[in-house]
């Protein structure tokens, strides 16, 4: 890190903001260029980054050249090693960034940045995504046509043009003990999954949801005033899940357009560890279920998921000693074996 032109801090100071308002303190430094004019900003786009320089690059150059709303941009790297910050030092100079020591999370990440936004409207973006031409307008100007409309979410893309699922009802019970487990692999179409997808309602006309996915979503600013930050409990996964229910609790409406259009590049920060995003992935799952539906739900769920990664265990153990694409099986075997260990550690304590 060495030779960039930071700029030290006194150090900076993030709160979570959750239902239980507990605070975190942090150290990180920050340095750009905020652009204030006379009129207040539209909109405060935040970006977190971990080790996607060339994605990164790619998202932020949509950003800026989005025409339309007013806006300011930060990204939040946490602890990248891939030269991310020297990239954005060098290539983007506007762009307020903030550095974290250590990987922080993408919820405590994501606060940082918004305790010192001023817009409008605040923009949540993956650092894999890209805005198409005009995203940002059409989200703006929808929230300014819908006073009630507290979360917004646009239409995603995969790179190859075909639609990514985006909108969600809120999950029920069945829901998390089907959705990504072995039980979706074995029943695909199951009713449970449609509905909570949203497959009976087509994606080609703004809606009202329960809750859409946190690749890109815009909030108004007094309903993140009035229901606070992203719960930081959450490290990675569920957290817009838990805050659009959190808003949409408070009275505030959830909607999709797809008069905004984002390509995203799924999961290509979290793919650099695939046990690691199992392990956040579930963890996360039960920390939802047992912070809506009880402690003991919770860890139900999280035997239930310590059950099937057993079960994967023995079927890729299986397919191994039959000698079947065994250097695959050896990579998924070890994956297995850290998300059991990580499982089992959880399960002892019944934490959740």
């Amino acid at each position: 890190m060495a030779g960039l032109p930071y700029l030290p801090s006194a150090g900076y100071n993030s709160r979570q903001r959750g239902n239980d308002g507990q605070a975190v303190r942090l150290g990180a430094t920050a340095v750009g260029i905020e652009a204030v004019g006379d009129q207040p900003l539209d909109v405060s786009v935040v970006v977190v980054s971990y080790n996607t320089a060339a994605l990164l690059r790619q998202c932020l150059r949509s950003i800026l050249a989005d025409p339309g709303p007013s806006r300011e941009v930060f990204v939040v790297d946490n602890a990248s090693t891939d030269g991310s910050p020297r990239m954005l030092a060098d290539e983007f100079s506007d762009v307020r960034l903030i550095t974290n020591a250590e990987n922080v999370g993408f919820s405590r990440a994501n606060n940082q940045a918004l305790e010192r936004s001023s817009g409008r409207f605040v923009c949540l973006l993956n650092s894999d995504a890209e805005l198409r031409p005009g995203a940002l307008a059409a989200m703006v100007a929808y929230l300014d046509a819908h006073p009630r409309v507290g979360v917004l979410g646009p239409r995603l893309l995969n790179p190859d043009g075909t639609p990514q699922s985006s909108r969600r009802r809120f999950p029920t019970l069945a829901t998390a003990f089907v959705e990504s487990t072995i039980l979706q692999r074995w029943c695909p179409r199951a009713d449970v999954l449609r509905r909570y997808y949203l497959s009976d309602v087509p994606d080609d006309r703004p809606q009202e949801v329960d809750w859409v996915t946190g690749a890109c979503l815009m909030v108004r600013r007094e309903a993140m005033a009035q229901v606070g930050l992203l719960d930081e409990r959450f490290f990675m996964y569920s957290e817009e899940l838990d805050w659009c229910r959190r808003i949409k609790a408070a009275g505030w409406r959830v909607a999709y357009t797809p008069d905004a259009v984002v390509v995203h590049h799924e999961s290509r920060s979290a793919e650099q560890n695939l046990a690691r995003r199992n392990i956040l992935f579930h963890d996360s799952k039960c920390r939802y279920v047992a912070k809506y539906h009880g402690p003991l739900w919770g860890g139900s769920l999280r035997l239930f998921i310590f059950l099937t990664f057993v079960y994967q265990y023995v079927e890729e153990s299986l397919k191994y000693v039959l000698g079947h694409r065994r250097p695959l099986r050896r990579q998924r075997l070890a994956m297995i074996r850290e998300v059991l260990g990580w499982q089992a550690r959880r399960l002892v304590g019944l934490r959740t």
